[in-house]
């Protein structure tokens, strides 16, 4: 019931938001003078609907589409102690966090890593790669298991996708009335939208999502942060941070593809204006932030 009236709220506000820096910016003024009628509730409307319905649908399917793309096996009967370890180490963590069992996968990559994913936090996914198994140590793992359990007991998931709604329908509303300003005020076009409005979209879109995406970046930074302070509590300060330092001796691996990178625990380490762009902090500054940790 809170993360439905979060959601309620949330999209509320963004259309209240977007009305008053529409009408700071006098852009209702500005169309009314040049004889330009813009319906600009409705762009609002549409905005908010298909910006937080692409994010929820993605949400929606992050758990199905995150066991295709990364060959995740699902272990449904433990076939070996290592197995029966995984699980239980899960079920142990996911009752201390308060949380439903989550499905426990593992995926054949040579890189050390894991994720976790899932629209409800009672039945979400928590899988870890066969590079991280055969390279880490027990405790280690245990440390990785903690902190992708404590992204679900935070509801990392849920809120990364009200984030992104929210910068979707920006993006969307704000382009569609550069675009109709384009089209109207500029080319004059008086019947219909012409290629000016189609193309001023799609390029301000383009921009306007890469800009956006250094804040979602920085959200998920910031999870990062909680997700390595709740994966202490769980295992122990010490483990997490053997685990931050392992992944730190092999930190010139590949990222996980596509979306599924900013789910998995490592990630690269950048430098200068792509740093911006980063789903993780560097290892070293989550090292030093779980050391001054009380």
């Amino acid at each position: 019931m809170k993360r439905i009236a979060l959601f309620l709220a949330t999209n509320i506000a963004i259309l209240v938001v977007l009305s008053i820096v529409l009408n700071i910016f006098g852009v209702d003024s500005l169309l009314q003078e040049n004889g330009v009628d813009l319906n600009m509730q409705a762009v609002l409307i549409f905005a908010a609907v298909f910006g937080f319905g692409g994010a929820f649908i993605s949400l929606g399917l992050s758990k199905f589409m995150a066991k295709r793309a990364m060959g995740v096996q699902i272990i449904e009967r433990p076939s070996n102690s290592s197995e029966q370890w995984l699980v239980e180490t899960v079920r142990r963590q996911a009752q201390a966090a308060g949380i439903g069992m989550p499905e426990v996968g593992v995926f054949n990559s040579p890189e050390p890593n894991a994720f976790a994913t899932g629209a409800n936090k009672n039945k979400a996914l928590v899988a870890v790669s066969t590079g991280l198994l055969q390279n880490m140590t027990a405790d280690e793992v245990e440390a990785v298991l903690g902190h992708e359990v404590a992204h679900v007991a935070n509801g990392d998931m849920v809120t990364m996708a009200l984030i992104q709604g929210v910068i979707n329908t920006f993006v969307i509303a704000i382009s569609r009335v550069i675009g109709h300003f384009v089209d109207r005020v500029i080319l004059k076009n008086e019947q219909g939208y012409g290629l000016g409005y189609f193309a001023t979209v799609i390029i301000t879109e383009i921009f306007l999502a890469v800009l956006a995406s250094v804040i979602v970046m920085w959200f998920s930074r910031q999870r990062e942060f909680r997700a390595d302070r709740g994966g202490a509590d769980l295992a122990g300060r010490e483990k997490m941070i053997a685990a931050l330092r392992r992944l730190q001796e092999r930190a010139h691996g590949e990222d996980m593809p596509g979306q599924l990178a900013a789910f998995g625990i490592s990630g690269k380490g950048k430098s200068g204006i792509a740093r911006l762009f980063m789903s993780h902090p560097p290892l070293e500054e989550r090292i030093a932030a779980l050391e001054q940790m009380r």
